[in-house]
């Protein structure tokens, strides 16, 4: 009934989520997100599951994925953590009624991708043998967090090469993405062509946009100083940034093409909107923003469900 892809938002696990759905629900979010920075922060997730469900169970909305969000291939305590954050949310993933798990996949610090493989092999086969038992997908996010090739804290999932060497290094069925056109965007890759390429490992879409500003790239290119606060002489202006994150319908992106090529491709799940991210429409705009992001990506999807004629 033209749910077969959902729109709903991610809502922060750790912070009171079930008042907050609560209070969301009625503005006809489809599904929720449940995600965690780092650490579950203490969350019982069958306490969690517990009061949660209910809620859910009385409207026509899902959980779509619970998800983490660190670095489980380093050994410092919160790394440790993650590690066990993701452990538990694919033990605990079926008390919500979803089987995708998300987050980023780690890397080794300050290292290329190329050298966090072996780790991320390491770390990712007993997690993804874990999910599969579970009957459990695994999405990775495809944020690059401020990292590069060369360098970074916090994730490899962030480019079609990495994506390769990750699902040849643990090649398991239920290893996939948490897609989002943004991410790809601001790396000035176009996300059209490579969502119809891998829309065979697409699990999960996250909701964020992008506008970006080729004027300052023609002007300044991208490796330019943007900050305001760089030691720069007085006579020279950094330039302003090239990219923005933006919540879907105020960036650059044709949801109805990305829709249309997701549901192309056989893609069923839900559409999520990574809020908190919009320059314009945050603080007192934050839920302005999501709900206007909410209708829109509805009528991306082709508006409401009609019915054929029955002949």
């Amino acid at each position: 009934m033209h749910k077969d892809i959902r729109i709903g938002t991610l809502v922060q696990g750790a912070n009171n989520p079930v008042e907050y759905i609560k209070q969301i629900l009625p503005y006809g979010f489809e599904s929720f997100s449940i995600t965690f920075w780092q650490t579950l922060g203490g969350t019982d997730l069958k306490k969690l599951a517990d009061e949660l469900m209910p809620v859910i169970n009385e409207s026509d909305a899902v959980i779509s994925s619970l998800g983490v969000f660190g670095n489980p291939l380093e050994e410092e305590e919160n790394d440790i953590e993650t590690l066990k954050a993701f452990e538990q949310a694919i033990d605990a993933a079926a008390l919500f009624g979803t089987d995708i798990v998300s987050g980023f996949t780690g890397r080794l610090r300050g290292k290329a991708i190329d050298e966090s493989i072996d780790q991320f092999q390491k770390i990712w086969s007993p997690l993804a043998e874990r999910a599969q038992n579970n009957g459990v997908r695994i999405a990775f996010e495809n944020c690059d967090m401020g990292g590069t090739w060369s360098s970074g804290d916090w994730n490899i999932a962030h480019n079609p090469t990495a994506w390769q060497m990750m699902f040849d290094a643990v090649p398991y069925d239920n290893l996939g993405l948490e897609w989002e056109p943004c991410h790809q965007m601001v790396s000035l890759i176009d996300p059209m062509p490579q969502l119809r390429e891998w829309i065979d490992k697409i699990f999960h879409v996250h909701g964020k946009d992008a506008t970006i500003h080729w004027d300052v790239i023609k002007k300044y290119g991208i490796h330019t100083a943007m900050h305001a606060d760089i030691a720069l002489p007085k006579s020279v202006q950094a330039a302003p940034p090239f990219a923005y994150h933006r919540t879907p319908g105020f960036g650059d992106s044709d949801w109805t093409a990305i829709i249309s090529d997701l549901r192309a491709g056989g893609f069923t799940g839900s559409i999520d909107i990574e809020g908190w991210h919009d320059p314009v429409y945050n603080g007192e705009l934050e839920m302005t923003g999501q709900v206007h992001a909410l209708n829109y990506l509805k009528k991306c999807r082709g508006g409401e469900y009609i019915q054929n004629p029955v002949v």
